[in-house]
């Protein structure tokens, strides 16, 4: 008896399932909102805002340029999960200049809340010590692309829009393939337009999603990055690549997002309207990209899920990473060398 009353104390001193689950969504919407604030900081709305890159310095051969192209000098430091860091690593294959500009690979440490190298670098064990090398009293993000100077043991740049101009143009007489040429004086015009248009709803755009901190700032973000995708999807129906016959710069900064995007942001950053691999155009168009030389050597699915999934704690706190899905595909047939043949006969 005495033990049936003890019993019905307990449970009366139980909190009511609705107090619970107040209590539990207060507490976490709180400390989401502020690992969201140092994740990815946002505007009073809630729309994601991107910081600026800091360290932007050009390889060149004008007089007095402290950082002249050379074989052997210069190193990239990037994350096989990172979409920016990735099209660093499709131009330094497509140029062949692997033999040129080394490269150093870093993790995500979710301990850490950075990039860190797997073995010290310069005396460095995370990519914020470095970059306190390169410029000390640094207080901006650590982030890669890094495009290093082992000469001068500096930071040149650390946007990627940029270096990957200078590895299209400033390493031609040390590349295997000088001939290339990604940005071409007759395109730019064209180039400029799509990579406008794509970086702010595309490229940027599915991050603005994935940490949108508002249903108004998110719905905007989807809304203008799915629009984005058809006009792209119906550009692609009549040109082989975004500005006709010519491989560019706007084709490996789209690449980069697309390879992506089924993979970490169609679930991960609620981009799940349409998948890539739908697209009546855009997903041949994926697999055309994939399937040039060297590309899919500089593509690891399994290192973005694992960086996406298993580092962006606010937005996955169990960590799981997911199987799938099947990237086989990829590998199909795209039959987009025919459009150009086609539309001209």
């Amino acid at each position: 008896m005495n033990d049936e009353k003890n019993l019905s104390k307990k449970k009366g001193r139980t909190l009511p399932p609705k107090l619970i689950i107040w209590l539990g969504k207060f507490v976490w919407t709180t400390m989401w909102r502020i690992m969201m604030s140092k994740l990815a900081p946002s505007n009073q709305s809630g729309a994601y805002i991107r910081p600026n890159s800091q360290f932007r310095k050009f390889i060149g051969t004008e007089e007095g340029n402290l950082h002249p192209p050379a074989a052997g000098r210069y190193k990239l430091y990037v994350g096989l999960g990172c979409p920016w860091a990735h099209r660093t690593l499709v131009v330094r294959s497509l140029k062949k200049l692997e033999a040129v500009i080394s490269v150093c690979i870093v993790s995500p440490s979710p301990i850490e809340g950075g990039w860190i190298f797997n073995e010290e670098e310069e005396g460095c064990r995370t990519l914020a010590e470095f970059y306190q090398l390169a410029e000390p009293g640094y207080s901006g993000r650590s982030t890669v692309p890094i495009l290093w100077d082992n000469q001068t043991k500096t930071i040149v740049n650390n946007e990627s829009s940029e270096i990957i101009v200078m590895l299209n143009s400033e390493f031609n007489e040390f590349a295997n393939n000088p001939t290339l040429d990604l940005y071409p004086e007759t395109l730019k015009e064209k180039i400029d337009w799509w990579n406008e248009k794509i970086y702010h709803a595309v490229n940027n755009g599915v991050y603005r999603c994935g940490f949108a901190q508002s249903q108004e700032a998110y719905s905007q973000a989807c809304n203008e990055l799915f629009a984005t995708l058809d006009e792209i999807d119906i550009a692609l129906q009549t040109s082989r690549y975004l500005c006709g016959d010519n491989l560019t710069l706007a084709d490996v900064r789209l690449f980069t997002t697309l390879f992506r995007f089924d993979s970490a942001y169609y679930g991960l950053f609620k981009c799940n309207r349409q998948r890539i691999r739908d697209y009546q155009n855009l997903g041949a168009y994926l697999r055309d990209l994939y399937q040039l030389p060297g590309v899919a050597d500089t593509c690891d699915v399994e290192s973005v899920k694992r960086d996406y999934y298993g580092n962006l704690f606010p937005l996955n706190p169990g960590g799981i990473i997911p199987d799938g899905p099947d990237m086989a595909y990829l590998y199909q047939p795209s039959g987009r060398d025919r459009i150009g043949k086609v539309n001209a006969s």
